[in-house]
C-alpha cells in the first residue's frame, strides 16, 4: 500500500438494515463521515448492492415484487476530504473499478421505472455471469456484453440551504401531481434524526451529483463536483458493469465492485470556471490511437430553469442547460466569445441522453473532443 492510499475495511455484504456500517441512502449534510482523507489520497472501498442486498444471485421475479424501494440506493461513504470548503471544486479521478462476477437487470412494470413505464412488459429479472471482461446470461444466449464498469451514483452532501431549495422545488412537483420520492424516514439509513426525516432521496441526479448514470465515468475519467459543505462529504455506489446511454429500463447491468478513486481539491480562487452541475473528462474507449487516446470534456444539464423551478423529465430543458454549461466552460477556460462557443458546440459537440429515467431529473450531457484545440 502506498503512503497516499487508504482502504476502507468493512463487510460490504452485510446490509445496512441488519447493522451494516459505513453506508447511507439519503443525501444530508449531517451524516457523519466514515473517514477523513487528504487531497491526493487514493481511496479503495467496496460498493453495496443498490437495494441493500434485496436482489441476490438467485433472486426471482416474485422476490422483486417484495423489494422495499425506500432503501435505494445504498452508498458507501461519506468521505471527508481535508481542505475542501464551500465554493471549491472536488475532482474525483476514477482510478480502477473491479467488478464482481454477477450482475442483474430488471424490467419492473408498475414501478414507474424506465422509459416505457406504461407499455405491456412482463416483470423480468435477468442474471448475468461476468468473466474476462464480458457479461453473458443464460436467458439471452448468443449475446456477450463488453464491460465498461462505472459508478452510477457519485455525489457530495448538499448544504442545509441547498437541501431546503431542492426539497421545496421537488415538493412543488409532487403537489402538481407528478410522482416522485420525497424525503421520508421509512427505511432511511442512518435512521433517526434530521438526516432520516429531511434527507434527499438518491433516485434523481442534482447539482451535487448523485444518480448521474454517465457511462463515460469509467476508469481513467475525472468527475468534477461543486463543494457545498466542509470536507465535501463524497459518497458513491450503484455500480454498473455496462449501460446504454439513457438506461432504458431504469437498470443497467447492476453489480457490486471494488473501487479505487483519487480525490483532489480545486480552491475557489484558483478555479477559472465554476460549473453549476457535474462535469467530467474522459478518454475515448476503445481508443482511436493506443498511444494517444482522444480525450473529451463533458458538461451536464438538469431540468431546472433560470428561476430555479424544476421541470419533470424535461429533456429539452436539460439539453439547453448542458449547452449553456459548455458555453460557460469555453468562455472561462478557452477564451472564446459566447458566439464562438455556441458555434463550436454546434459543429463539434455531441448531445447525449446520459439517463432519461431518474424521476424527476434526467441528465443530458454535451461531449466536446479536446483535440479541436490545436494548442
Amino acid at each position: 500500500m502506498s503512503e497516499n492510499e487508504f482502504t476502507l475495511e468493512f463487510d460490504s455484504a452485510k446490509p445496512l438494515r441488519e447493522g451494516g456500517v459505513f453506508g447511507h441512502n439519503r443525501w444530508h449534510p449531517d451524516i457523519p463521515p466514515v473517514a477523513h482523507v487528504e487531497p491526493g489520497t487514493t481511496v479503495v472501498f467496496r460498493t453495496r448492492e443498490g437495494s441493500d442486498g434485496q436482489i441476490g444471485r438467485a433472486a426471482t421475479p416474485a422476490e422483486v415484487t417484495k423489494i422495499d424501494a425506500d432503501v435505494i440506493h445504498t452508498l458507501t461513504g461519506p468521505f471527508f476530504v481535508e481542505g475542501a470548503e464551500p465554493g471549491d471544486l472536488l475532482r474525483v479521478e476514477i482510478v480502477d473499478i473491479q467488478p464482481d462476477d454477477h450482475g442483474v437487470t430488471l424490467i419492473w412494470p408498475g414501478s414507474g421505472f424506465g422509459m416505457l413505464p406504461d407499455d405491456d412488459f412482463e416483470l423480468t429479472i435477468m442474471h448475468w455471469e461476468i468473466a474476462d471482461g464480458y457479461a453473458r446470461s443464460p436467458d439471452m444466449p448468443g449475446i456477450a456484453i463488453r464491460g465498461a464498469p462505472f459508478l452510477g451514483v457519485m455525489g457530495v452532501a448538499p448544504s442545509h440551504e441547498r437541501l431546503a431549495k431542492i426539497s421545496e422545488r421537488e415538493a412543488d412537483l409532487a403537489s402538481a401531481g407528478f410522482g416522485l420520492m420525497l424525503p421520508a424516514s421509512m427505511s432511511a439509513y442512518p435512521s433517526g434524526g434530521s438526516a432520516a426525516e429531511d434527507g434527499l432521496r438518491t433516485a434523481p441526479p442534482r447539482e451535487i451529483g448523485g444518480n448521474i448514470d454517465i457511462k463515460q465515468l469509467r476508469a481513467g475519467s475525472v468527475l468534477t463536483l461543486p463543494v457545498d459543505v466542509p470536507g465535501a462529504l463524497f459518497s458513491a455506489g450503484d455500480c454498473h458493469f455496462a449501460q446504454g446511454d439513457g438506461e432504458a429500463t431504469g437498470t443497467a447491468i447492476e453489480i457490486t465492485a471494488t473501487v479505487k478513486l483519487r480525490f483532489d481539491v480545486v480552491k475557489r480562487e484558483a478555479a477559472t470556471w465554476q460549473p453549476r452541475y457535474p462535469s467530467f473528462e474522459y478518454a475515448e474507449e476503445p481508443a482511436a490511437s493506443p498511444t494517444q487516446p482522444r480525450r473529451w470534456i463533458g458538461t451536464t444539464g438538469l431540468p431546472i430553469d433560470t428561476d430555479g423551478r424544476n421541470g419533470f423529465l424535461d429533456l429539452t430543458l436539460c439539453a439547453r442547460e448542458a449547452i449553456r454549461e459548455m458555453i460557460d466552460y469555453l468562455e472561462s477556460t478557452r477564451g472564446l466569445t459566447r458566439e464562438q462557443a455556441y458555434i463550436l458546440v454546434s459543429v463539434a459537440g455531441d448531445l447525449r441522453i446520459s439517463e432519461g429515467v431518474d424521476i424527476p431529473n434526467p441528465i443530458v450531457s454535451v461531449h466536446l473532443p479536446l483535440d479541436v484545440f490545436e494548442s
